[in-house]
């Protein structure tokens, strides 16, 4: 009987997989990550007033040990706390400070989900680890493996896992990528898992909603004003700080303009914030670096796919070449609104993952 460790998070997902499982004939075990906590990341940042309801883990915890008793499989528990912050906390916020918008789940992913918690699993002697993640693995005729979209689109998560390894892949299982959030629910409705009904958590756990709010109040980085130019360098006004601000925003500028004003840009040597008009935030080019590919090992001459420059954003047919030995060129067939450094770009090729690289430019 193969072993399964299932990463428990509190949540239904992550229940239904482990009951899933489960049910096929696997030998499951849960483990529960514990990447944040308030008091112990508070002495980082040194500020007594981080507030400690952003990230309830402990409650998490407790709905993960309940749906294991009920599944009747063990649970174990481990800490990422500095290694959370090491490899995941650290980088958004440099890459804030850059000018740049971040997807700390991304690493989190990579890293933490699929690489700490794997070797953990594997100290418990697991064959495979498992999640809830809306993504199913299969391998292809030429033995790689890589992702599909999830049964559901709604909730697909394959943009999100794009940057994993063939290791990391084919020891995974997803079984919930086979599935509508609706049947999952109905799921554990029906084997009385109590967190059935359970809202889906908020991926970046520190923070609410305001990134650069959150850096200033909680972390006492100063962040300096500057100006606010349009595409020819003429000033408009002062910003805030580069760190509130990301390509494509409208609101929030405070600026008395004749038409509707966009940030463009972002200039972190200059300290500028760069507004022009809906028009000029379209492009037909971005690069990429960080490349990682699932179905192919690599691109060879110019390659046809779809792409996402964004969790929620539509595929859009697109031509691939790398440029540099890991800077990827992608040519739009139509400009794309808002493209946005330091946010992923992922290729699909009919529902499966192609790779993707992280936008630079």
């Amino acid at each position: 009987m193969k072993k399964v460790i299932v990463g428990i998070s509190g949540g239904v997902d992550s229940a239904v997989a482990a009951y899933l499982l489960k049910k096929d004939g696997y030998d499951v075990e849960g483990l529960f990550m514990r990447n944040w906590d308030a008091t112990i990341n508070n002495d980082y940042l040194g500020n007594p007033t981080l507030n400690e309801s952003i990230c309830p883990q402990e409650q998490d915890y407790n709905d993960a040990k309940i749906t294991c008793e009920i599944l009747d499989i063990p649970l174990h528990r481990v800490d990422f706390i500095k290694e959370y912050w090491d490899y995941v906390f650290t980088y958004f916020l440099e890459e804030l400070k850059k000018g740049r918008t971040p997807n700390p789940d991304l690493l989190c992913n990579k890293f933490i989900k699929f690489d700490l918690f794997k070797k953990e699993a594997l100290k418990l002697g697991a064959d495979y680890i498992a999640t809830g993640h809306y993504a199913r693995i299969v391998q292809l005729s030429n033995g790689r493996y890589t992702l599909k979209r999830s049964k559901t689109l709604a909730k697909d998560q394959t943009y999100a896992l794009y940057n994993l390894t063939q290791n990391q892949l084919s020891k995974t299982l997803m079984p919930v990528g086979e599935y509508s959030k609706d049947e999952i629910r109905a799921i554990a409705q029906k084997a009385g898992i109590p967190v059935a009904h359970k809202p889906d958590s908020q991926d970046i756990c520190f923070v609410e909603d305001d990134y650069g709010k959150f850096i200033e109040e909680e972390t006492g980085v100063s962040i300096e004003p500057g100006n606010f130019v349009d595409p020819e360098g003429n000033i408009l006004g002062q910003h805030k700080g580069i760190i509130h601000y990301t390509i494509g925003q409208r609101r929030g500028l405070g600026l008395s303009l004749k038409q509707p004003g966009y940030v463009i840009r972002v200039d972190k040597d200059k300290n500028e914030v760069v507004i022009g008009t809906k028009d000029q935030l379209y492009s037909k080019v971005l690069y990429g670096n960080r490349c990682n590919f699932m179905s192919i090992p690599s691109v060879e001459g110019e390659r046809r796919t779809t792409a996402k420059i964004r969790y929620n954003s539509p595929e859009v047919p697109c031509t691939i070449r790398m440029a540099e030995e890991d800077l990827i060129e992608v040519v739009f067939d139509k400009p794309q609104r808002a493209v946005t450094p330091g946010q992923a770009v992922v290729f699909y090729d009919d529902g499966i993952v192609v790779g993707g690289a992280t936008i630079v430019k």
